[in-house]
């Protein structure tokens, strides 16, 4: 594991976020304030990933669950609320791994990776996007295998869910894309 970097108020964490049990790897590689709340940290995902934040969510972080804590849903577990948390205070540097997750019914884990810690550099807007690779799969399209179903789906012409799956998805979906900059505008826009 690498050196743990000294953290300071106003240093900006590059994150690698990569979707777990999917081949090739969907993942995003992005830059937050350190100061970020998980709850905060929690929209960044969404966008950056492309997911529409439809369900609940959950950091695993050591042994602690933060997330939006739901009086219906967390009977029988112990969650922190992710708007008091602070990424720079329960994490504690480089090479920190640790778990997002996100609708709980399809199942979707993130691992999320401490890559780097610098201070911020002047005239560039935080968070950002630096890198990524393919699209985000569709919401509700059933976790990983439901994914592989459906790409398979897709690409077959004369599967029995071809037209179907293309209809519900918007009538088309391209697997390998992902938009650094497109993301990065959407972020002006809602940071």
């Amino acid at each position: 594991m690498p050196p743990k970097s000294p953290t300071q108020i106003g240093d900006v964490y590059e994150l690698k976020v990569t979707l777990e049990e999917i081949e090739p790897p969907i993942w995003r590689q992005v830059e937050v304030p350190g100061d970020l709340t998980l709850a905060k940290l929690h929209s960044v995902i969404q966008l950056a990933m492309g997911w529409l934040d439809y369900h609940l969510h959950e950091f695993r972080i050591g042994e602690v669950a933060y997330g939006e804590p739901d009086a219906e849903f967390d009977h029988d577990r112990e969650i922190k609320d992710d708007r008091r948390a602070r990424l720079s205070r329960v994490v504690d540097g480089v090479g920190v791994e640790f778990a997002y997750q996100y609708d709980f019914g399809d199942g979707w884990t993130h691992r999320v990776v401490v890559e780097h810690i610098h201070p911020t550099e002047p005239r560039i807007r935080y968070p950002r996007v630096l890198a990524g690779a393919r699209a985000c799969p569709p919401e509700d399209v059933g976790g990983p295998y439901g994914y592989v179903d459906f790409l398979e789906a897709i690409a077959d012409p004369k599967h029995p869910e071809h037209d179907a799956m293309l209809d519900w998805v918007g009538g088309e979906f391209d697997s390998e894309a992902f938009d650094v900059e497109g993301t990065n505008r959407e972020f002006d826009v809602v940071f």
